[in-house]
């Protein structure tokens, strides 16, 4: 009796074991299913470990909560620039009344320093183990990450080692890099203005030879002889030698110094009023129009570029989710396209999703629509195309009243008519006040008599109040 019921308590724990191995892999299809979906949403690359616990590492780093933190952190180390030395934290900016500001003492600011670094340095690590080691150094940002840190430590104990004494600090330098890198958009902008440099780099060449070509013009043109010298040495100001003449030229291409530059020359010969109208029409109204196109063109060829990368980054995820799903929904041998992904198996992956609650109840209402039938690729992809949509807001319907004076009311107030009225009254008062200070300009304060201007400004200031009332007052009762 014994001996055959030992072979049932083995079989009954093989069964047990076979039951909690499979509970383990359908919740790790889950999990690697929503942060798939976390990345198509987020538009994340996909490629990073997927075991259970790196999963749980990757959704805890991703959370609100540990953004926020490294936000913070960044935005501590940043802000350290106002109260180190030399210090600007004072009251006022004004020299003759700032007192000393105030200077923390030597590793207060250095603990703060440090507290950030290695929270960064925990930042770098954790990333590092998620990528993993081949894509970690296929990443520029991130092994660009690591040099900064070494170069802020190594720094860090030069400062500690000279008792704060040291004359330059190069981490300082270095720390709008920690805002860089955890930026997506900054990257973008980096990449698009890298993208650009080399075209916006020829039309700069056309602008410094336009500049040099009428800076030497000027100085061959505005030269005068030692009779002259004495009569004409206020035109002499802006171009007695050739870096003051190139500074000018420079000014005007701004049209900052316009048109000061000529009115010198232009009050010895009006012609020279032709030098510098040509200097502008050729260096402000085109080569400056030309550059501001350039840089516009690349950016917007850079922006579809990067909206072509980010939705290929969502239809990834998406396909990735669904190969991870149908997987699991059909027979061994069976290709994914065949079985497609039942609802109620993507339910519980979408409650466990960081989404919006408008977006996922949208996504919910649509696939509770396939009633139960399972979704194909294209159906599951077109799925996340609600996250894109804007929030509609209707506007909302009128309240229906039964008193005769509310629907009178009610139809006065609501007609656009009456915003007419509005915008005449504002008008009116508007130019009554122009024309009042322009007859009583030549009057005192005390002389003025502005009983008539404040009777307007009243009566405008009532009609908008009373409106406003009406109108609150309608709805109020409507409610």
């Amino acid at each position: 009796m014994a001996a055959e019921e030992q072979p049932l308590l083995g079989r009954d724990r093989g069964s047990g074991q076979v039951h909690s191995g499979a509970a383990a892999d359908q919740e790790l299809c889950i999990d690697q299913a929503v942060v798939f979906i976390e990345d198509a949403i987020k538009y994340r690359s996909i490629y990073h470990r997927m075991d259970a616990g790196s999963l749980w590492l990757y959704r805890w780093y991703y959370s609100n909560v540990c953004q926020r933190v490294l936000g913070f952190i960044i935005f501590l180390i940043l802000i350290l620039a106002f109260v180190e030395v030399p210090s600007s934290f004072t009251k006022t900016a004004d020299v003759r009344y700032r007192s000393q500001p105030w200077q923390p003492p030597c590793g207060l600011t250095e603990t703060i320093e440090a507290f950030c670094l290695l929270a960064f340095l925990v930042d770098l690590s954790v990333k590092g183990y998620l990528v993993g080691q081949a894509q970690l150094q296929q990443n520029l940002w991130l092994l660009a990450y690591f040099m900064v840190l070494v170069v802020s430590v190594v720094d860090w104990i030069v400062s500690l080692s000279l008792a704060c004494e040291e004359p330059l600090r190069m981490r300082r330098l270095l720390r709008p890099f920690f805002l860089l890198q955890n930026s997506s958009m900054m990257k973008k902008t980096l990449k698009c203005i890298r993208w650009s440099l080399p075209e916006m780099a020829s039309v700069g060449l056309l602008l410094a030879i336009h500049l040099c070509l009428f800076t030497i013009i000027g100085m061959l043109l505005f030269t005068i002889g030692e009779k002259d010298e004495a009569q004409d040495q206020e035109r002499l100001a802006y171009f007695r030698n050739l870096p003051e003449a190139l500074t000018s030229l420079l000014v005007l291409l701004t049209t900052s110094n316009n048109p000061d530059v000529m009115i010198p020359a232009y009050t010895q010969n009006r012609a020279f009023a032709l030098f510098f109208i040509v200097f502008t029409l050729i260096g402000s109204l085109f080569l400056m129009n030309l550059l501001t196109a350039i840089i516009y063109n690349q950016f917007r060829g850079y922006l579809m570029k990067s909206l072509q990368t980010s939705l290929f980054r969502r239809r990834l995820g998406a396909r990735a989710a669904y190969e991870v799903l149908a997987s699991r929904a059909g027979p061994a041998g069976t290709t994914p396209e065949l079985v497609g992904v039942n609802p109620e198996t993507f339910l519980p992956v979408l409650q466990k999703t960081q989404l919006n609650k408008t977006h996922k109840q949208a996504i919910m209402q649509k696939v509770q629509s396939y009633e139960g039938r399972p979704m194909l690729a294209d159906e599951f992809q077109k799925l996340f195309d609600e996250v894109d949509k804007g929030l509609a807001k209707e506007r909302p319907l009128k309240p229906q009243y039964q008193s005769p004076f509310l629907q009178t009311a009610q139809f006065i107030f609501s007609h656009h008519y009456f915003d007419y009225l509005g915008n005449l009254v504002a008008l009116g008062n508007l130019l009554s006040i122009c024309v009042f200070l322009v007859l009583d300009s030549d009057l005192l304060p005390g002389e003025r008599d502005d009983f008539v201007l404040g009777a307007l400004s009243f009566a405008s200031k009532k009609k908008t109040i009373s409106s406003l009332i009406s109108t609150c007052s309608v709805k109020f009762l409507g409610n």
